[in-house]
């Protein structure tokens, strides 16, 4: 099947399991904690247009998250089937991406990607994309019932 078989539009709520179906066969769950759909669900009612998806035939092949803060665009969860990479899946969802975050009033956009992930970083910086060396991601987990900053006041 060729690019122009695939439309991308926003995921759709009741399409939360078949999101986290692509992701699982699409091996972005690896090295990061499982999603919950109960969270995606989170997100589509939260920012219904963040998950962008490319669908075929009926089925969703590939998605990313454009999410948008009002001040920051990140890029994430860039996902494609894996028999449709390397068609040009990916670059239509970028590209759907950073319309969505420029006409949001996005001036700079932030791509995720795993250090250890050499076809997604060939990717990214195929569309202009660099490593910013001097930030690293810190990331805490909130376990349960922990409404703050991690501390207990004194």
């Amino acid at each position: 099947m060729g690019v122009e078989e695939i439309r991308v539009r926003a995921a759709r709520t009741e399409e939360v399991d078949e999101l986290l179906d692509l992701w699982a066969r699409a091996g972005e769950n690896a090295s990061r904690p499982p999603d919950r759909p109960d969270l995606v669900q989170r997100l589509l009612e939260h920012d219904p247009g963040a998950v962008l998806v490319a669908v075929a035939g009926g089925r969703l092949v590939g998605s990313v998250v454009a999410g948008w803060d009002g001040w920051r665009a990140n890029l994430y969860r860039l996902a494609v089937e894996p028999d449709r990479r390397g068609r040009g899946v990916a670059r239509l969802l970028v590209a759907a991406a950073e319309r969505r975050l420029t006409a949001l009033g996005a001036e700079r956009l932030c791509a995720m990607v795993l250090d250890d992930n050499d076809p997604a970083r060939g990717l990214w910086s195929a569309l202009g994309y660099a490593p910013q060396g001097e930030w690293r991601r810190w990331v805490r987990e909130v376990p349960e019932g922990d409404g703050g900053a991690g501390a207990t006041p004194a």
